[in-house]
């Protein structure tokens, strides 16, 4: 018989997991008994919020889960903000947290929380006390298909000392289980067939629910070559449509304008995104016309009600379905058309452009400049800052699934420690942007970052301020109140980490420094500083 912490090792690595993040304490050390035999990479965070990120951006960046080992008590607390981000933008991650054995007839003890499981609850999918060995491995398993067959999002399985410690049975070989996602409904697509080779103005609205299948862009791009449908797609979906279809409005769903031109379309298909206050700043999309939602989610469907059609079923499935459908409404001789106009469409995307760069002044060109320059397989983890919140809107992308961003949850501290995963999960260079302020909620991480000496750029949009909220008070006729700040030397920042540091004077220097830092063998801080680059 072994402890149970050495036979969840040599499950997590049997069940395909080889990378864990988290800090050892007095009381999960018992799960550090087995990873080196099972062959699981540790990655030692700095703190739990930062091996939560890290979790997040490896989830995302390689499409496994992402596993993170914490203590009781603080531990388990100072994860959970990473975790409300998870599941907030549906990342696949386990969090597996040793738990007091005795709480309700003992009092004062290291780490005591009156309900741990219960604050768990509060942001994870769910959180579960495993008071049996047995327990524990069915929690993994449960955890491990769920995120294959629903949304994906985070769990919590809390687990005695005790029980961590004591003997165990072997953990079970896994049977042939069926892991797919619901598939779409053939005959329903069908119905959709006439309704949308007829519509005049048909529209696709794109989200992020789509991005994590290799499958979507090329699909994606099959059914819009028969269906000459115009196209948004949410921040989290940029990418799913290629950058030169001319028919697409790409990710400015914000802008207030798009309203009316979802009111002008006669179809609108909503794919794989909740329409969420952080997609749209608005209450609602503005159409009044055919909306057909379809998500995983019954949830999402449920809350949608005032939707023509609701396809609970795999976003990337239903969209194979009808291009399927819509191949027998089309062919070369009488193909599909529109009353969209690519000459609109391009004005419209050239006004909204200019509205961000008149917002977030040289932001945009700095935009322009980098993504044209940097290698196209670049994954990029941004924090909130107004660097990102102008760029997502304008930076447009050549694959889904390469610009990473706290979207829902909105977590400053984000980018950094999401990177280090992203980094160690991404074949690929990787980068991080951040604010000033932003990037000090979690810049010990740096710390593993050189530690693993990554090749990681880390660009810092320095104003020395929290800009948004100043300008966000400006706007309110408030007079703007601790939003300026006492900066660190950023180069001396740097070198206590031996990093390496630049501080480019031209935006074709910061190209240039960005693509160098990919090779460094550390990590690079780059300091941007708003409105000095030439």
């Amino acid at each position: 018989m072994r402890p149970l912490g050495v036979e969840l090792a040599a499950m997590l690595a049997d069940r395909g997991v080889d990378t864990v993040f988290g800090i050892p304490g007095v009381h999960n050390i018992e799960l550090y008994r087995g990873i080196e035999d099972a062959g699981i990479r540790h990655i030692l965070a700095r703190h739990e919020q930062g091996a939560g990120f890290m979790a997040d951006g490896y989830a995302r960046a390689s499409g496994k889960p992402g596993v993170a080992f914490t203590i009781s008590g603080p531990g388990l607390t100072n994860i959970l903000t990473p975790v409300g981000q998870a599941y907030s933008d549906s990342v696949p991650m386990l969090v597996i947290a040793t738990v007091l054995d005795e709480t309700a007839a003992k009092r004062g003890q290291l780490h005591q929380m009156k309900d741990q499981e219960g604050a768990g609850k509060t942001v994870a999918e769910w959180s579960e006390t495993a008071r049996t060995p047995e327990a524990a491995y069915q929690l993994v398993d449960r955890a491990m298909i769920e995120l294959q067959t629903k949304r994906r999002r985070p769990k919590i399985m809390n687990v005695p000392i005790a029980v961590m410690g004591g003997d165990a049975g072997t953990f079970p070989s896994l049977p042939a289980t069926k892991t797919a996602l619901p598939a779409a409904d053939r005959i329903a697509v069908t119905e959709l067939g006439p309704l949308l080779a007829n519509a005049d103005h048909p529209l696709f609205i794109l989200g992020g629910g789509l991005s994590h299948d290799s499958r979507a862009q090329d699909v994606i791009e099959r059914l819009l070559d028969i269906v000459p449908a115009a196209v948004f797609t949410t921040y989290a979906g940029r990418g799913l449509v290629k950058t030169d279809y001319p028919l697409s409005f790409g990710a400015m769903l914000a802008r207030p304008e798009s309203a009316a031109i979802a009111a002008r379309s006669d179809m609108i298909i909503v794919i794989g995104t909740e329409l969420a206050e952080v997609d749209l700043w608005r209450d609602t999309l503005g159409d009044t016309d055919f909306r057909v939602r379809v998500d995983i989610s019954p949830e999402v469907l449920v809350a949608d009600t005032t939707a023509s059609r609701r396809f609970c079923a795999d976003g990337v499935d239903f969209l194979i379905e009808l291009a399927r459908e819509m191949e027998n409404w089309s062919d070369e001789e009488t193909p599909l058309k529109s009353t969209w106009s690519p000459t609109d469409i391009a004005a419209t995307r050239a006004r909204w452009k200019a509205e961000v760069d008149a917002e977030s002044p040289g932001i945009v060109p700095l935009c322009d400049a980098l993504s044209k320059t940097l290698p196209q397989n670049t994954m990029i983890f941004s924090d909130m800052t107004q660097f990102a919140y102008a760029a997502k809107e304008v930076w447009d992308l050549a694959q889904p699934g390469l610009w990473h961003h706290p979207t829902g949850f909105g977590t400053l501290g984000y980018a950094l420690p999401a990177a280090i995963g992203g980094a160690l999960g991404h074949q690929g260079p990787t980068l991080a942007i951040l604010g000033d302020y932003g990037i000090q909620y979690t810049l010990p991480e740096l710390g593993t970052a050189a530690e693993l000496g990554l090749s990681l750029p880390i660009l810092i949009w320095d104003n020395d301020a929290l800009g948004q909220i100043r300008d966000n008070m400006v706007e309110a006729q408030i007079a703007p109140n601790a939003v300026t700040l006492k900066n660190p030397k950023w180069q001396k920042i740097a070198e206590a980490y031996d990093c390496a540091y630049s501080e480019p004077e031209t935006t074709d220097d910061l190209c240039q420094r960005v693509n160098a830092a990919f090779s460094a063998g550390k990590p690079t801080l780059i300091r941007v500083v708003a409105g000095r680059l030439a």
